[in-house]
């Protein structure tokens, strides 16, 4: 499949998706592709057969009106559907008000949930997604069963993802997560696990997009296509893994994982780009990666993060490949990532100055000597701090012994705190002191002061 814009199947892409999940996506294409473009008015073809299957008149006129003609007399505006559209929708509304308010005046609390989510279906289906989101928030009180929890979550979770407020998608994910009943259906479970990931890659959080994604179970496959195509599964959890997993990560998680790779079948492309990072053939794997950029540019989803992603991969690469060496020779390294010496030299200077490469560049000699610590003199300098630490808390435990075997210590009394034995001598292996001295002498660690014994001699420990 050529990633070319221009060359872009959108019709195959269109439909893999349902709902306003496929408005959303073809309305992001028509604001991407460049004005006037055949990408620009293929997605308004789209959007406008998509628009009259559904009772959105408001969007349907405004993509009409940017299509301006271009199309030919069947995409003008055609105001005889929208005046027969508008007033079948207000019928619909006023029977769903009138019904769920009689289900409200005789307290049917499962007929209220009900009827609220019909309303709310039917808003979704107008394109008013705040009222739809109002009615499908208030079937929460009318809740009784865990199934019930869950069926609100998703609708909630659904409408958000629409209007692009991932907080409430990650706090109802959340939610329906804690729900026990959730186990008991993978792909419901699988469903929000999606939809976590949305919100995850929304805020930047890649690693655990990944790891959400390549949990997916195979058998959702499409069902969540309102939110995410099947392919999306493979595309997102790919990329996201392959620019924040460790190797070990992305074996266990990516190449080892049947049901991830079920997904990855589904979107060739970015199954070959996953190979070919994990085997180390980073010059097909970056040219595989930059085909796919002005596609996934396009993505209603990835499209923002689409260059962070390709450049973040691209710096795991370079590490990846430098990390065996203790040098490396440019130009042979540029070669091997399809690209000039003089740019490469640049990328290292940039991972050096973040920490991310241990290595300094000989630009003379175009040569790239990596940096490695001195091992043995950190291990004899880590040996002598324990044994030091060992011989402080030995002294310590000690003086501590020494004082509890003599009875040197304070304890509280009824006038302030005072000690067992004073100095006026009552113990006696104390010799009495002097009226010049403290009560107590207090010894910082180290070897235990001596203690006098019985019969007059001084005894160390």
């Amino acid at each position: 499949m050529d990633m070319d814009q221009d060359d872009f199947d959108l019709e195959g892409y269109s439909a893999n998706y349902n709902g306003y999940g496929k408005i959303h996506r073809l309305m992001h294409i028509v604001r991407t592709a460049p004005n006037g473009s055949r990408l620009e008015l293929e997605a308004l073809r789209l959007l406008v057969d998509a628009l009259k299957q559904t009772y959105n008149t408001a969007s349907y006129t405004d993509a009409t009106t940017m299509i301006g003609g271009r199309l030919g007399p069947k995409y003008d505006f055609d105001s005889a559907w929208v005046q027969q559209t508008d007033s079948r929708a207000a019928s619909k509304s006023e029977a769903l008000e009138r019904e769920l308010n009689g289900f409200k005046t005789n307290l049917m609390k499962e007929a209220i949930r009900v009827g609220q989510t019909d309303l709310a279906d039917h808003f979704y289906s107008r394109g008013d997604l705040q009222s739809a989101f109002k009615c499908y928030l208030r079937t929460r009180d009318y809740c009784s069963t865990s199934k019930h929890i869950l069926s609100m979550c998703l609708n909630v979770v659904r409408i958000n993802i629409a209007l692009g407020n991932y907080i409430n998608v990650s706090n109802y994910v959340q939610k329906a997560e804690a729900t026990p009943d959730i186990a008991k259906d993978p792909v419901l479970a699988s469903k929000f696990r999606c939809a976590g990931a949305l919100a995850l890659i929304d805020s930047k959080k890649y690693q655990l997009a990944a790891r959400k994604l390549t949990e997916v179970a195979a058998e959702m496959g499409n069902q969540f296509s309102e939110a995410m195509a099947a392919q999306d599964v493979a595309i997102y959890g790919g990329l996201c893994a392959l620019a924040s997993f460790d190797r070990s990560e992305l074996r266990r998680h990516v190449i080892d994982n049947m049901a991830f790779h079920e997904y990855l079948e589904l979107c060739p492309e970015v199954r070959e780009v996953v190979a070919d990072f994990y085997g180390a053939r980073y010059s097909a794997c970056l040219q595989r990666l930059a085909r796919l950029v002005p596609h996934l540019r396009l993505d209603a989803i990835l499209g923002p993060h689409i260059n962070h992603l390709h450049d973040a991969i691209r710096s795991k690469a370079i590490v990846q490949y430098t990390r065996p060496f203790q040098s490396v020779h440019l130009p042979t390294m540029a070669a091997a990532f399809g690209t000039d010496s003089t740019v490469l030299e640049r990328e290292l200077a940039y991972l050096i100055q973040k920490g991310d490469v241990a290595a300094r560049i000989d630009s003379h000699n175009k040569v790239l000597y990596a940096r490695h610590a001195n091992q043995r003199a950190a291990t004899f300098s880590a040996v002598l701090k324990a044994g030091q630490e060992y011989l402080d808390n030995t002294s310590a435990a000690l003086l501590r012994a020494s004082l509890l075997k003599h009875d040197l210590v304070q304890r509280h009394g009824a006038a302030g705190f005072t000690s067992t034995n004073t100095i006026s001598g009552t113990h006696p292996n104390i010799p009495p002191a002097n009226d010049q001295g403290p009560a107590f002498r207090f010894f910082p660690p180290g070897p235990a002061p001596p203690l006098a014994t019985g019969n007059g001699q001084m005894e160390t420990l």
